[in-house]
């Protein structure tokens, strides 16, 4: 009698399963908030992550304004919950320079997160936004962030991340 004693191991969600390097923004062009918001909505709707740029850019830039997301540490994580999102997924950018997200007095960022969150998937969308924020509290992770010339070497950085169950 033959027994197998091979286990099947799941694999860990990261977070690079919620993006890809067409979804990454190395050097964003513009300076504001509302900008930053646009420029990382166009990047998922050219990769149909957004079924349609103009309401997911208010819903997210209106939700930005009611509840700034900005943290101590430089991340940023707007989003916006819309039953047109199919899978939730982020755009992500870095400002060539800390900038002041938000209203004055907001901490400054340098990387913005843009979340794409189904209307239906609000316990994924807390597990990953609490994955985004322990990435903030990885001091090594976020000057590796700062240091990374391209897209692939994010989403590798990204990788190191994991969710937890």
């Amino acid at each position: 009698m033959h027994v197998d004693l091979t286990f099947r191991v799941e694999a860990q969600l990261t977070l690079a399963n919620f993006t890809r390097p067409q979804l990454i923004v190395p050097c964003l062009r513009e300076r504001d908030t509302a900008g930053i918001i646009s420029e990382l909505s166009q990047v998922l709707q050219r990769q149909d992550s957004v079924p349609d740029l103009l309401p997911f850019y208010l819903a997210a830039l209106n939700q930005e304004l009611l509840a700034n997301s900005a943290l101590d540490c430089g991340l940023a994580f707007p989003h916006a919950r819309l039953s047109g999102v199919k899978q939730l997924q982020f755009s992500f950018g870095r400002a060539p320079r800390p900038l002041i997200w938000g209203a004055k007095g907001s901490w400054p960022v340098e990387f913005i997160f843009l979340l794409a969150v189904p209307a239906t998937d609000a316990a994924a969308y807390l597990h990953l936004l609490a994955s985004l924020v322990r990435l903030g509290q990885q001091p090594d992770l976020l000057t590796e962030l700062r240091g990374a010339e391209k897209a692939a070497d994010i989403l590798r950085i990204f990788g190191r991340v994991k969710l937890r169950q």
